[in-house]
């Protein structure tokens, strides 16, 4: 079952949207971002993650960022947003959790910071630092294939001391360590690689933030709640039902797959900054035929 918070402590817990950026000519497409939100809320999901991987943030400046983030917020009719963020410089980093905490939040979600590869001592000073500075709680990122660095087991636990650090996003690939810090109890433990829902749930993780939710957005949002009910078999069977779009939407580089599916649903331009490249036609081909046959009754 799903892990138990008290009371008192902010509850990160269901299915969030790990959001894509929609573009037009170079620039965000604010209208089709706004009309996205308002689809997904309307499909029932916790809440929304924007200027993660999934939405390009490496390739936004600060203000496109600010900007994204109040439409979000202005769009997202109440519900919970949660904003990405990332980097290697400590001071610039504790500075955007500042600004960005200004915002009406739920939380951040923060990842290693990238390319430097500090030790896990050097780790522990970076999210403390960031949680210090910020007025809502942290989420950590753990994904190492992007950031080049592991957060072991012992830093997680440390980690989850601080009281402003409540949950963690898990891409780190190590099941092991997802059950140590699902066992310890004290952060929420929600599955960032989509391919994982299922195990992590079952193993008593209380969520996932997925880009694969930003299509099939129903049929993910059924999927978590029968698994936060306990519901396996009936989970078991919306999940092998969604388990092959998933493995295609990330048979390219994430977002393209699931940018050219909202594309070929009149939602958003296929548009991505370089250097990354739109889905292929041929899995565009195979997505919108995928997609169509889970659309049918």
């Amino acid at each position: 079952m799903p892990q138990q918070q008290n009371p008192t402590t902010p509850d990160f817990s269901g299915f969030w949207v790990a959001l894509v950026t929609p573009l037009r000519n170079g620039a965000v497409d604010h209208a089709a971002l706004a009309a996205l939100v308002r689809r997904l809320a309307s499909d029932g999901v916790t809440g929304f993650v924007p200027c993660g991987s999934t939405g390009e943030a490496a390739a936004l400046d600060e203000a496109e960022q600010l900007a994204m983030l109040d439409t979000v917020l202005g769009a997202a009719g109440g519900l919970p947003v949660v904003m990405g963020m990332s980097g290697y410089h400590l001071g610039k980093a504790t500075a955007w959790a500042r600004k960005l905490s200004e915002r009406p939040l739920a939380g951040l979600l923060v990842s290693a910071p990238h390319y430097v590869r500090p030790s896990q001592a050097g780790l522990l000073e970076w999210f403390h630092a960031i949680a210090d500075a910020s007025r809502v709680p942290v989420l950590v990122y753990d994904i190492p294939y992007r950031t080049g660095v592991t957060i072991a087991r012992d830093t997680l636990l440390a980690l989850a001391g601080h009281p402003h650090i409540r949950g963690i996003k898990d891409c780190g690939g190590d099941m092991a360590k997802t059950r140590a810090v699902i066992a310890d109890g004290r952060l929420q433990v929600l599955t960032g690689e989509d391919h994982q829902i299922f195990s992590t749930m079952a193993e008593g993780g209380v969520g996932a933030i997925a880009a694969s939710g930003n299509v099939q957005t129903r049929r993910f949002v059924q999927l978590v709640r029968l698994l936060a009910q306990n519901r396996l078999a009936e989970a078991r069977a919306e999940w092998q039902a969604l388990q092959p779009l998933v493995e295609m939407l990330f048979a390219e580089p994430n977002p393209g797959p699931v940018k050219a599916l909202l594309a070929h649903a009149g939602e958003m331009q296929d548009e991505l900054r370089s250097p990354m490249n739109r889905a292929s036609d041929g899995l565009r081909e195979r997505l919108v035929a995928l997609d169509a046959s889970l659309n049918r009754p």
